[in-house]
């Protein structure tokens, strides 16, 4: 991963954003989300939009790191080798077992339907158990974790499409 291209990142950082302004758009679910939430209108209108914004795509930005792990599988065979010394290998010797093996399988499921599905396995095995918690303790109605969990599920899709095709 020598090639780490850290603009795709800051670019992924803003698919929350943008699949946000469609999705919770009154026309699609933004409705639906205002009323299983108890939001109303006013209360939208008075936040600070710009530090909303921010915070949003600087957690975004947090998501990008952690897609990496998990729709990258060679993301991790660098680390693999660190503190090489402890299993009798010089750190020479891992730079050199690492390069070999990224020559030989750095391209393997690096595509954008791979990083796709594994968008799709975070959405279903991490964001939705932790949705339906919160909201199971909120009071809140299989609505409200529909809304949000379909949210993230089209977001954590593309972002890991995207991570994973052009990282």
């Amino acid at each position: 991963m020598e090639d780490f291209n850290f603009y795709i990142l800051l670019l992924a950082a803003l698919i929350p954003l943008a699949v946000g302004a469609v999705y919770y758009n009154p026309k699609v679910f933004g409705t639906v989300w205002m009323k299983a939430s108890g939001v109303t209108e006013e209360q939208i209108q008075s936040g600070n939009m710009l530090v909303i914004f921010g915070l949003s795509y600087l957690f975004g930005l947090f998501i990008t790191f952690v897609m990496v792990g998990l729709s990258i599988h060679q993301s991790g065979i660098p680390s693999l080798f660190m503190g090489a010394e402890e299993f009798g290998i010089s750190a020479a010797d891992a730079e050199i077992l690492t390069n070999d093996f990224m020559d030989k399988y750095g391209a393997l499921h690096r595509s954008f339907k791979h990083g796709f599905a594994h968008g799709i396995f975070a959405t279903i095995f991490f964001a939705f158990p932790i949705i339906a918690i919160n909201a199971l303790f909120e009071r809140r109605g299989w609505k409200y974790i529909w809304v949000h969990s379909g949210y993230w599920l089209i977001t954590l899709a593309l972002m890991g499409g995207v991570i994973c095709a052009f990282l």
